[in-house]
């Protein structure tokens, strides 16, 4: 029997628990309902638990979803959705811009668009890993912290018994095996935020988000929140329902991951950038999920001026985002662990001894931990992206947006050293649109256009 990853309801319902936990409501009683039917604990990794539970659990996960859905959040007036509450509570929000800045040179975008992918390829083999075994498969090779992209040349084998390598990913992204940028969802979503801006401007709605995704987003290169989404949409769902109906992967990256092209293409208005990101992200995310995308968004609109270092993007990011709300609790802490402790490794230890209850993909520890990492690295580009790769946790996504900003405040192709650029032969892979074989310099060429576009 076919089992598919992410949407089984018996294993959606565990996801549901700990977000509940997180979210401020209460589910011990419907946990202990859960439990006492004999229902299991939630995957902690990728993939469908092995065997389809009976039909009487399903149905109870099912009816078990709804009731923590309508469960009130302690944590709700702190941590809105809606974008008008959002910015009421914002108390810096920028100044929308009459005038943005001119827009970042196509070889500043190229930059970024290169620094994203470098930054995701470094991450792709040890995704999925604990933090030990990514220490331990980088230790023999004298690449810790990593300088360059993993390689499984002079790891020991009982290591790579031991911590065997992200599998969907370590024959096209170990060093040895490196021939162009692969396919990888980190990719895919600027790719289609691309095509979004190309169709329907700066003024585009959730609902042309979705059409997009269902003309050119194939379901399978889906994940977590995107995919729930994407079923409830084939399902009849609308936005922002979408985002919240048996979706426990609502505060968890994915839309942190969409937002690049967002603060890119407005450039001096992280305002203008993170209302985008608002209208992307809420296809699939609410609250704290929400906010990582629209902190990113606003931190690179900025970083595309070429006159910001990465401390003050980082600032203009946490001007769009709740100030009493989780993500920006966790980020300022993390920007003070960047700021004060000389060795990163420490600062890595502090962040999962805070966050180590959060599942691997949330959108907090994540953000966190792109925000130390960049903090930490002062921008620099290697620094950068081998701080976010080294910290675990979704070490792909966290190196491309760790890239793409470093990328972008270097402002030139030339400035990224050859060995993270050559490997990637100015060609990428990917599933979406027209874009499977195109050159970095071709997107940040497109990319340019839009950044012009009124």
């Amino acid at each position: 029997m076919l089992r598919l990853t992410w949407v089984q309801p018996e294993d959606l319902i565990g996801h549901e628990l700990r977000q509940a936990a997180e979210d401020g409501r209460q589910p011990a009683r419907i946990a202990a309902r859960w439990k006492a039917a004999g229902g299991l604990d939630a995957p902690r990794s990728a993939g469908a638990s092995p065997g389809p539970a009976s039909r009487y659990l399903r149905l109870l996960a099912e009816d078990l979803l709804d009731e923590l859905a309508d469960l009130p959040s302690g944590l709700a007036d702190k941590e809105p959705t809606d974008l008008a509450r959002i910015k009421a509570s914002c108390p810096s929000w920028p100044t929308a811009s009459a005038a943005p800045g001119p827009a970042p040179t196509p070889a500043g975008l190229e930059a970024a668009w290169l620094g994203r992918a470098a930054g995701c390829l470094l991450g792709k083999p040890v995704e999925k890993l604990p933090l030990d075994a990514i220490r331990a498969l980088a230790a023999p090779t004298g690449n810790w912290p990593p300088t360059t992209y993993f390689t499984a040349k002079g790891v020991p084998q009982d290591l790579l018994t031991a911590h065997p390598w992200n599998r969907r990913s370590a024959a096209t992204s170990l060093a040895e095996n490196i021939d162009g940028m692969p396919e990888d969802d980190d990719l895919n979503y600027p790719l289609l935020n691309l095509l979004l801006l190309q169709r329907h401007g700066r003024d585009f709605t959730t609902t042309d988000v979705a059409r997009l995704w269902l003309d050119e987003l194939p379901a399978g290169r889906t994940f977590t929140a995107e995919r729930i989404a994407y079923r409830n949409l084939l399902t009849g769902l609308e936005p922002p329902r979408t985002a919240h109906h048996r979706n426990p992967f609502r505060e968890w990256i994915g839309a942190l991951i969409r937002a690049d092209l967002h603060g890119w293409t407005n450039p001096g208005n992280p305002a203008a950038a993170a209302e985008q990101a608002h209208r992307d992200a809420t296809l699939t995310h609410t609250a704290n999920g929400v906010y990582a995308a629209m902190f990113i968004a606003a931190a690179i609109a900025r970083a595309a001026t070429g006159t910001a270092t990465v401390h003050t993007c980082l600032a203009t990011g946490l001007t769009v985002v709740p100030p009493a709300s989780r993500l920006a609790r966790a980020v300022r802490h993390a920007v003070q662990l960047g700021e004060q402790q000389p060795d990163f490794d420490t600062v890595v230890d502090e962040l999962h001894a805070v966050h180590g209850a959060s599942h691997w993909v949330h959108a907090v520890p994540n953000t966190a931990l792109i925000a130390a990492a960049l903090t930490h690295a002062d921008g620099d580009f290697t620094g950068s992206v081998s701080r976010a790769v080294s910290g675990g946790w979704d070490t792909d996504s966290n190196g491309a947006t760790a890239g793409s900003i470093a990328g972008l405040l270097a402002g030139d192709p030339a400035a990224l050293p050859d060995h993270w650029t050559a490997p990637l032969k100015n060609r990428l892979s990917t599933s979406v649109g027209d874009f499977h074989g195109t050159g970095f310099d071709t997107l940040a060429q497109l990319t340019h256009r839009e950044a012009l576009r009124p």
